[in-house]
């Protein structure tokens, strides 16, 4: 369903996004954003709370840019939620953000499906928790006819991790003689990533102000626009993603071109 100038007013209420939807040009938002959702550690430490708080209080931020990216007509949303260096954390935090996963899908299910929404978990499901494990999965099955929004959940991900393992299944299929080494095209690397059959992002969201990629879609995002803003995760509204857009539509994308 694409946006109207009507069904944007009814989800952006506020004056500020109201005044940002002036400046918005409904046909040509990015059909792919990326979020690199960083800052629920610096939340709770500001609040003097735990930093699983942080993390539950980022869920709610989940929730608001699947929203926004549904009323903007954008196709598809990957979130960083788990990296593959993040086991390094406490294993008090990693085992609260692994419950926390499966809370936070069995609550959101029913939104999910009434948004429209299919879920895609990418990632290496070695060492994650079975428990954390099945509930994505239920939730791949259960979504997978849903075609408003595609939402990528990257789950124990890193980016050199991801294009090793495709480096490597190429070489398998070069060994057995199924594929000629002289034919590698970057198509045939793109089609053994996780993300294969996803268009790359058009933009990648960083929040809490930091200027790093975190090994995080380190192929994908090589034309991608980046954007990134001050405010901690918890604290990202659907009028955050809305800005992001529109200083995506400033840029001109030559894609290495002049």
């Amino acid at each position: 369903m694409s946006p109207t100038r009507a069904s944007l007013e009814a989800a952006f209420t506020t004056r500020t996004d109201r005044e940002l939807l002036a400046r918005l040009d409904i046909e040509s938002v990015p059909r792919h954003v990326a979020i690199i959702m960083d800052g629920n550690g610096r939340w709770a430490a500001k609040r003097g709370v735990p930093r699983i708080l942080g993390h539950r209080a980022g869920a709610k931020a989940i929730r608001e840019s699947i929203a926004a990216c549904i009323e903007l007509g954008i196709e598809y949303l990957t979130i960083y939620s788990f990296s593959s260096e993040n086991w390094r954390r406490s294993a008090e935090e990693v085992s609260g953000l692994m419950g926390l996963f499966v809370e936070v899908l069995e609550a959101e299910i029913g939104n999910l499906m009434s948004q429209g929404v299919r879920v895609r978990v990418i990632g290496s499901d070695a060492d994650v928790p079975r428990q954390t494990m099945d509930a994505f999965r239920r939730t791949e099955e259960r979504t997978s006819a849903n075609d408003r929004l595609t939402l990528l959940v990257a789950l124990n991900y890193g980016g050199r991790q991801e294009i090793t393992e495709a480096v490597r299944a190429i070489a398998v299929s070069c060994a057995s003689g199924a594929l000629e080494p002289s034919s590698i095209t970057e198509e045939t690397i793109s089609a053994h990533l996780y993300t294969a059959g996803v268009p790359d992002p058009d933009l990648i969201v960083r929040t809490s102000g930091e200027m790093r990629i975190s090994n995080f879609l380190l192929w994908q995002l090589a034309y991608s626009e980046i954007w990134v803003t001050a405010t901690l995760w918890p604290d990202f509204k659907r009028g955050d993603l809305l800005r992001a857009v529109i200083d995506f539509q400033k840029r001109a994308r030559r894609f290495g071109g002049r």
